[in-house]
């Protein structure tokens, strides 16, 4: 099977034109240009968060900037029961702060599989950006046509001693470079949650994923959708304002 898989590889390598590049894919350097097109050196989004579930639903407004790999800063807008809260990470890092209580907390890594904001994501998902890039060895294992683009879909799987939590992550990158779906396997290689990229705009200058869905596949009924409201890249942001001073938003 791992022979197949090879030659698979080295059969699409030559088949085709990667994000306008000639010459063979590099399945770890279109994983690197992907994340690093979705996160740029900078930006600032304002978006709507909705929480859905089988008898309820309920959505929150938020703001978030982030700059470089390593810092990011969320903070919530309404409605007035949530509005002042704030999640912080600088780097492997993370500190919420909640206005109710007027309190900063530093997450320590055993909680980080939590939900955040009681979403489908996980505080783990907002601080890994880069894990995907440095600590998964990366596969091509197919390349597809979605509307009029090429899709490629890459098998990433931990490096020995990696500390991850994922058994493996498929990643479906469109040949713009936008991700179209990220699938997350446990260790035993069942399928657990998926981010799926629902409608892509041009946003900020470039084509974009405006609403995100993330599905637990055992609650598919029970999912979490960002939709993107506006978003700019490139903003010049101060490394002070990544702070835990700043989470206060005072």
């Amino acid at each position: 099977m791992r022979v197949f898989q090879i030659l698979l590889v080295l059969f699409l390598a030559q088949s085709g034109v990667a994000w306008g590049q000639k010459g063979p894919i590099v399945p770890e350097v279109l994983v690197k240009k992907a994340v690093d097109y979705w996160r740029d050196d900078s930006s600032f989004t304002k978006a709507r968060m909705t929480i859905h579930r089988p008898d309820w639903e309920r959505s929150m407004e938020l703001h978030s900037w982030t700059k470089g790999s390593s810092k990011a800063l969320v903070r919530f807008t309404s409605p007035p029961k949530d509005a002042g809260s704030a999640t912080l990470s600088l780097g492997d890092e993370t500190w919420s702060y909640s206005p109710k209580i007027n309190r900063v907390i530093k997450i320590p890594p055993s909680m980080k599989a939590q939900s955040w904001m009681g979403s489908d994501f996980s505080y783990r998902d907002l601080t890994k950006a880069d894990d995907i890039v440095k600590q998964y060895t990366h596969v091509l294992i197919k390349q597809d046509k979605l509307d009029g683009k090429i899709l490629y879909t890459i098998e990433s799987t931990p490096k020995e001693n990696a500390p991850v939590v994922w058994g493996k992550e498929v990643l479906y990158i469109r040949e713009d470079l936008v991700i179209m779906r990220h699938e997350f396997f446990d260790q035993s290689g069942k399928l657990i949650k998926v981010l799926e990229a629902r409608e892509v705009a041009l946003m900020g200058g470039k084509l974009f994923p405006k609403i995100m869905r993330m599905t637990k596949i055992e609650e598919s009924d029970s999912w979490t959708e960002i939709a993107h409201n506006e978003v700019q890249f490139k903003k010049e942001f101060a490394d002070a304002f990544f702070t835990v001073g700043s989470l206060s938003g005072r």
